[in-house]
């Protein structure tokens, strides 16, 4: 076996890789901290849970600090290999690593990842370095190598043989080639290019080493003594990712001296790689290497094949073709959510952080370049912390009870031509706070309630409006304690504390209270609870619940009220005046005064809002000097309410025989009486006696004190007129008046015609005069 090369430059190189491979064997750990980076460094294949580092002690955390802040970590795409132990603040391996299936022959094959931790938001980027270990035999693409070899090929001819693949790297790549031991046949190795006769061996540089071998099946042919040339050794190309199916990428091109054919060549792919296979094409006869499948920048930037010329001799020879993929984009970027908040308090300061972003875009150069941005008029904004790092913070104050849900969409934008862009929708509840005091829908009330009413009955509500959510926004209702009349308020009115209705603890009397003021707050169950008053004025509306009270004429047991008239009065005479009041209010007080029951309906009328009683006409002869009137007094409420009054009207030119007559009015009620007892004295004989006896004693006594009393006033020559009470309304508008009178009138027997004489106190209100004292002064 031949190689090329100086050997003691494969020694160093060999004993530098044993250093690293006990290095990574007890996992020493190298940790740089340059822009805020851990970095790691361990073997492949390590088994699940091995230890690769103290992240907790690296960055200077405290370990309650990885608990506190929910530590975990955010992977930049793929598949998570790397654990974090939260308890211990250790890093070790989730899952099985494979370098060659995550880097393939990329050098270093570096793992990248974020350690993100809450409460303040950051984050920590970590790298760990897999080192390749020796895990992989070299192979061949093909079981056995058919080789024709030309029965004139002289000692020394070359003849090419497929190359062997090794996934490892480095110096545990693919080092040698051996030859099984033939007496006909050597190996050699140029450039590379590996042509090898009889069975072919291929040796790794790893320790320990590992080999994989091709049985080479050679046949002899017949002469051919001119290999095809290759016009170039290596052969470049470049495809666009985005290139059609079909596209001509190069044409490789080889010559053979021969003849006729001898100097026919075929051209054909001798090696290709795995992810390769299915994707170019070589047309056999022109060389022409086409595109049949679909090539993509982000998966493979290169492709390298082997082309072989072939004649019909079946000498060969080969070249290397590079086909470089270009990038176009064609890929639109990622907006990873590392960590998010789904609601944030309306309180929150300027620059309170709602989520972590990263943005990725697997294109390259200015197609892979990426800005992120929010949309507008909204009080957020984005924050860069380092490439392709965003923070989403507010940009300021935040106000619940106009926004209560933001819709944040998140753009993100390359630089390729045409830009690619992606959107991301973050929805961000504002949660509410106790911010807003209870309002109500008006500054004052006024309401009103009518009297004699239910006690319990319902008659108002007020409703404050809160404009915060939830707790915040439950209001409750309360009465301010005060006093109405030295009365607690609560005794008069009550309130529903959920609902605003306000209850009539008591039946109100408008007589006694027509009006008071309540004072309401509503409350709301914030912490601290706001709260504001209102002042309702409570009216109470008036019932007609009380009769007219009849204050002239006075109502008399002893004896009737006389009017007295002359024969000679005028049509119009004022006779009397029925004077009442009402203790209601308004149109339940509105008196109306009707004649009912008169003697004669056509002497007298009274007047319907002034209880005036006057003459429609002249008094005739033949008009009884007795007449009785029966006054009705209404009030002008619903249902309306009533009283009577009797007036007793005497007609007559003598006063003293005026006073006969209505001594005759109450002789005849006591003869009334009399006959009662006589009847009665018919069964009890002594008992009729003495109560005879008695009212006999009774009636002389009550006649004399009459004719004392009317002496005295014939000795003035006037009458008496009853007094009018001393206080009472006079009738007007509304049947009511605020004069007060208190007086005695005397008048001539003439008194019809002329004014009133004088005016003076009185102190006795009815006069009767015996009959006998009437007939001595008519003797």
């Amino acid at each position: 076996m031949q190689t090329e090369g100086p050997r003691h430059t494969q020694r160093r190189e060999y004993r530098r890789h044993l250093l690293d491979i006990n290095i990574q064997e007890n996992i020493h750990k190298y940790l740089e901290i340059l822009t805020g980076e851990v970095r790691y460094s361990i073997p492949e294949e390590k088994t699940r849970g091995s230890f690769i580092g103290n992240i907790a002690k690296d960055l200077g955390l405290d370990d309650q600090r990885l608990k506190t802040g929910r530590a975990h970590i955010y992977t930049e795409g793929g598949t998570e290999y790397i654990e974090l132990n939260v308890n211990k603040g250790l890093l070790v391996v989730k899952d099985r690593i494979d370098r060659e299936q995550i880097c393939e022959r990329i050098i270093p094959c570096l793992l990248h990842f974020q350690i993100v931790l809450e409460n303040p938001m950051e984050f920590h980027r970590v790298t760990i370095d897999i080192v390749d270990i020796n895990d992989n035999n070299p192979s061949f693409t093909k079981k056995y190598i058919r080789l024709e070899i030309s029965e004139s090929s002289v000692p020394g001819a070359l003849f090419s043989l497929p190359s062997a693949v090794d996934s490892d790297v480095g110096i545990n790549t693919l080092k040698s080639y051996t030859l099984t031991p033939n007496d006909h046949f050597k190996l050699k190795m140029q450039r590379k290019t590996r042509r090898a006769f009889s069975a072919l061996t291929a040796v790794d540089g790893g320790e320990p080493q590992r080999s994989g071998t091709v049985e080479i099946n050679i046949i002899v042919l017949d002469a051919n003594d001119n290999a095809p040339v290759f016009t170039e050794d290596i052969y470049k190309a470049a495809v666009l990712e985005d290139s059609s199916i079909g596209s001509v990428l190069i044409r490789v091109n080889a010559t053979d001296a021969d003849k006729d054919t001898n100097g026919y060549i075929k051209y054909f792919f001798s090696h290709v790689a795995d992810n390769a296979q299915g994707i170019f094409e070589i047309n056999p006869d022109s060389g022409e290497i086409k595109l049949i499948g679909q090539v993509d920048f982000e998966n493979r930037k290169m492709y390298e094949m082997t082309v072989e010329a072939k004649d019909v001799g079946g000498l060969v020879s080969s070249s290397k073709v590079i086909i470089e993929v270009i990038d176009v984009n064609d890929n639109v970027p990622f907006i990873n959510l590392m960590s998010v908040s789904n609601q944030i308090s309306e309180d929150s300061l300027p620059g309170t952080v709602i989520a972590m972003i990263n943005v990725q875009d697997k294109d390259s150069g200015k197609n892979g370049k990426v800005s992120c941005l929010v949309s507008q008029n909204i009080p957020f904004k984005l924050k860069s912390s380092l490439n392709n790092f965003y923070t989403l913070e507010t940009d300021g104050f935040l106000d619940r009870e106009k926004v209560s849900q933001y819709n944040i969409t998140i753009v993100a934008k390359d630089e390729g031509q045409p830009p690619l862009s992606a959107t991301h929708s973050i929805t961000l509840q504002i949660s509410d706070v106790n911010d807003n005091v209870p309002k109500f829908e008006k500054q004052h009330y006024t309401t009103y309630i009518t009297e004699n009413n239910a006690p319990g009955s319902s008659f108002f509500s007020v409703r404050a409006k809160d404009d915060d959510s939830d707790l915040n926004s439950r209001i409750s209702y309360f009465i301010e304690e005060r006093g109405i009349s030295n009365i607690s308020v609560s005794s008069f009115v009550s309130v529903n504390s959920d609902e605003g209705v306000l209850y009539a603890v008591r039946s109100f009397d408008f007589e006694q209270l027509s009006h008071f003021q309540v004072s309401v707050t509503a409350k709301d169950r914030g912490s601290p609870p706001l709260s504001s008053s209102v002042i309702i004025d409570i009216y109470v509306q008036d019932q007609n619940d009380n009769h007219p009270e009849i204050l002239y004429p006075v109502l008399s047991k002893v004896s009737p009220v006389a009017e007295f008239i002359p024969r000679s009065a005028d049509v119009g005479y004022l006779v009397t005046k029925v004077v009442a009041v009402d203790k209601d209010s308004g149109q339940n007080a509105w008196l109306s005064y009707k004649l009912v029951k008169p003697t004669d309906q056509t002497l007298f009328e009274v007047g319907l809002h002034n209880g005036e009683v006057r003459t429609l006409r002249q008094v005739m002869e033949k008009d009884s000097s007795k007449q009785r009137l029966a006054i009705l007094v209404e009030d002008s409420g619903q249902p309306s309410r009533s009283a009577t009054a009797n007036v007793n009207v005497a007609i007559t030119d003598n006063l003293a025989m005026a006073f006969t007559e209505f001594s005759d009015f109450a002789q005849e009620r006591s003869d009334s009486d009399i006959r009662f007892y006589l009847v009665l004295a018919l069964v009890i004989v002594s008992f009729i006696f003495i109560v005879f006896i008695i009212v006999l004693i009774s009636l002389k006594l009550h006649r004399w004190r009459s004719n004392k009393l009317f002496n005295e006033c014939s000795n003035r020559t006037l009458p008496v007129i009853p007094y009018y009470p001393p206080r009472y309304a006079e009738v007007g508008a509304t049947g009511t008046l605020c004069h007060v009178y208190n007086y005695e009138v005397c008048l001539t027997t003439d008194s019809g015609k002329s004014e009133f004489k004088y005016v003076k106190p009185v102190t006795q209100s009815v006069m009767e005069k015996d009959p006998s004292e009437n007939e001595k002064s008519t003797n």
